[in-house]
């Protein structure tokens, strides 16, 4: 990979090739997307996903996502982590549902 790139930063862009790495923060549960966002838990020394409420907030994640994924003009691979045991704000069950709805969609497994 040579350059790490927000939506912000690719928006307007064609790129030839884009390496998209999908978050936990826009996951696909069952029949729709869920928003949410990473904070932190109120008197500890912890962070947890929590659902973003606010229909504004959930359009924006929607719209990075479709920014991301509209850049590439020859190819993409699109990158969702399969979750860490130990580490509560990475469980499976938060990836399995988007990589399994992508996977749906046709695109190969590599």
């Amino acid at each position: 990979m040579e350059v790490v790139a927000t939506e912000f930063d690719v928006q307007g862009l064609e790129l030839d090739w884009a390496c998209v790495a999908w978050d936990a923060d826009f996951r696909y549960a069952g029949s729709s997307w869920e928003t949410y966002e990473f904070t932190a838990v109120p008197n500890k020394p912890l962070m947890r996903w929590t659902n973003v409420r606010k229909e504004e907030r959930k359009t924006y994640l929607k719209n990075a996502y479709r920014v991301l994924l509209t850049r590439a003009r020859q190819g993409m691979v699109v990158f969702v982590p399969e979750g860490e045991r130990e580490d509560p704000s990475r469980r499976s069950r938060y990836y399995d549902g988007t990589f399994n709805y992508l996977q749906s969609l046709g695109i190969e497994v590599i």
